[in-house]
C-alpha cells in the first residue's frame, strides 16, 4: 500500500466513519465521539454543509492516528483543496482514473468506488489504494470471496451501503478488510452521544468477528 497511514488505520479499526450531512460547528464534538469508540478513520462526504471547514475541524480537534478523509469525491479539481483542508484520504461513489490520478498528485490516499471486477482491475491500475465495494446491497458476501481469490495484489476491500452491525461477520469471514458506515453510524441531527453508542456497537461488533474480545484502550 502507498499510503502505510492508511493500512495502519484499518489494521487498527476497519471502520469508516461517513459523516454526511454533518456541521462544522459539531465536527469535533462527533468526531471525538467515534475516536474515544475506537474509529481510526472519519469521512465527509463532499454534499455536506461546508464540508472543508468540517474537515479542518475534525483534522484541528482529533489526534494524528486518526485519519481524516472527504467523501463523494467526484471531480478532480476537489483533490487539492481537500488536501489543504487537512484531508488525508477521498472516498469516490465511482472509480474515476482522473479523480484518482489527481489524488495521487495531492498526496491523498484514494478507495474509489466499485461494483465490477473490470472496475476493481481499472481503479487498481489508475493506483487506488483501497476499493469500495458499492452499493453493498448488490454486492453480497459470496461476490466478496469470489473477488478476493482472483484479485491480484491483495488489495483491502470495504464494503459500503446499508452496513449495520449484523452485516459485518458475513462480510469480514468473505474477506472484507473493514467497512463504510453510513446512516446506521450518523444522521444529522445524531448528537455526539447517541453517535458514540452507536460507534461502540460497531466496534463491538468489528472485535467480535475478528476474535478481539478485550477492548483496547
Amino acid at each position: 500500500m502507498k499510503h502505510p497511514a492508511l493500512h495502519t488505520a484499518l489494521a487498527q479499526c476497519g471502520l469508516i466513519a461517513i459523516l454526511r450531512g454533518l456541521r462544522p460547528v459539531e465536527a469535533a464534538r462527533i468526531g471525538l465521539a467515534l475516536y474515544d469508540a475506537g474509529l481510526r478513520l472519519i469521512e465527509v462526504p463532499l454534499n455536506s454543509p461546508d464540508p472543508l471547514e468540517s474537515i479542518r475541524a475534525l483534522r484541528i480537534g482529533l489526534p494524528l492516528d486518526c485519519l481524516i478523509g472527504a467523501g463523494t469525491v467526484i471531480d478532480p479539481a476537489d483533490c487539492a483543496r481537500i488536501h489543504r483542508a487537512g484531508g488525508e484520504f477521498i472516498v469516490m461513489p465511482h472509480s474515476d482514473a482522473a479523480v484518482i490520478r489527481a489524488a495521487q498528485a495531492a498526496g491523498l490516499a484514494c478507495c474509489p468506488g466499485v461494483a465490477t471486477l473490470t472496475e476493481a482491475y481499472a481503479a487498481l491500475a489508475a493506483g487506488a489504494d483501497a476499493l469500495k465495494l458499492f452499493p453493498a446491497e448488490q454486492l453480497s458476501p459470496k461476490v466478496l470471496q469470489a473477488w478476493r481469490s482472483v484479485l491480484r495484489p491483495p488489495v483491502a476491500l470495504l464494503p459500503v451501503g446499508g452496513i449495520t452491525p449484523a452485516h459485518l461477520n458475513a462480510y469480514v469471514q468473505a474477506g472484507a478488510s473493514g467497512f463504510g458506515l453510513g446512516s446506521a453510524l450518523y444522521k444529522p441531527g445524531f448528537d455526539a452521544m447517541e453517535v458514540g453508542r452507536r460507534a461502540r456497537d460497531f466496534v463491538a461488533a468489528w472485535r467480535e468477528t475478528r476474535g478481539e474480545h478485550e477492548i483496547q484502550a
